[in-house]
């Protein structure tokens, strides 16, 4: 599986009304529930994640499950995307790609 793949994977859940108050189960304090990002992304949350995909080179698709910490940052900086949702997303593929791998 691709990042690009993995991330048509997700489109389908985006302002799914179930995944919206599953969400709303796990917020926090301050209203956010960015875990529950994976199973239902918000539209401004997948279009981060689209965002972030697309500023992404070729090496940088083919070995994400390997980026850095700071590499996701630097990236989520030149997408102008929020670093809480690029981590979460790229950490999400390198769980996926490893369940559908082992």
């Amino acid at each position: 599986m691709t990042i690009d793949e993995y991330l048509k994977s997700l489109e389908r859940f985006v302002d799914d009304a179930y995944g919206r108050r599953m969400r709303s189960q796990f917020q926090t304090a301050d209203g956010k529930s960015e875990l529950a990002m994976l199973a239902a992304p918000t539209r401004d949350e997948f279009e981060q994640c689209r965002r972030l995909a697309a500023m992404m080179t070729a090496d940088e698709k083919a070995n994400a499950e390997r980026l850095s910490d700071e590499q996701v940052a630097q990236l989520a900086d030149e997408a102008k995307v929020d670093k809480a949702i690029a981590a979460i997303f790229v950490n999400g593929y390198a769980i996926k790609k490893l369940k559908v791998k082992g």
